[in-house]
């Protein structure tokens, strides 16, 4: 695995690396704008699997630290569901907030965030999903909600899809405001019949027509930093 700066992880990746840090994901991420970090995921995927996507290392502060808790959710979300190497830093699934260095083999002891605790055992589990391991992946066209709403652009939306029909949707209003949208799901496959979508990291479940999906979108009206992890089965 390289560490390298100056946009030379494709170089590495050349040179015989297996992954490189996905540093410049991480950095937009801190920045905290939607639209950089959309575009950050029109790479292709020969590059994108490629990257070590993380959220914490020995040289960083701790996420903990470093995001507000809700922000927190929605960056882990775009981090560890996007394609690529997910790398986990030692103490981030319980807060840590002391940055340790390595050379010091030791930490203080600290509260764990049983919140932050919760939401990446919720995390994990979903992780262990075939479909988000082996599946194909593609990015999802956010339209605005209504004529003169931007919040559209708030949203950063993906699909995964597996061999055996699997489908998990995951979109994430990144940003610090209130935001809509109309989120196009591409179920021509699946044309007439009744979808379910059903939160793996929350409590929402809808019920939609396929057709509908496909034209005009699922509506989407989600608050700061929050995001949906829906499973989608024919019914």
């Amino acid at each position: 695995m390289a560490e390298v700066y100056w946009d030379l992880e494709w170089t590495m990746m050349q040179q015989g690396f297996d992954y490189a840090y996905d540093k410049r994901l991480y950095d937009r991420l801190r920045e905290g704008h939607a639209r950089p970090v959309r575009e950050h995921s029109y790479a292709a995927l020969d590059y994108q699997n490629k990257l070590a996507r993380f959220l914490e290392n020995h040289d960083e502060p701790r996420a903990a630290a470093t995001f507000a808790h809700e922000m927190h959710e929605a960056a882990a979300i775009i981090t560890f569901l996007s394609p690529g190497l997910r790398f986990f830093h030692q103490g981030q699934f319980e807060g840590r907030r002391k940055r340790i260095s390595p050379h010091l083999v030791r930490a203080p002891l600290e509260p764990a965030d049983s919140a932050l605790q919760k939401f990446y055992d919720r995390l994990l589990a979903v992780l262990r999903q075939p479909t988000l391991r082996d599946g194909q992946w593609s990015v999802l066209k956010c339209r605005p909600a209504w004529d003169g709403n931007w919040t559209s652009d708030c949203f950063i939306a993906w699909s995964w899809q597996g061999g055996d029909g699997q489908r998990r949707i995951i979109a994430v209003n990144y940003s610090g405001n209130q935001s809509q949208c109309y989120l196009r799901i591409p179920v021509a496959d699946l044309a007439g019949r009744a979808m379910q979508l059903r939160d793996l990291m929350g409590p929402a479940s809808y019920d939609r027509d396929a057709n509908d999906l496909a034209s005009r979108g699922l509506y989407l009206d989600l608050p700061p930093w929050n995001y949906h992890v829906f499973e989608m089965t024919a019914t």
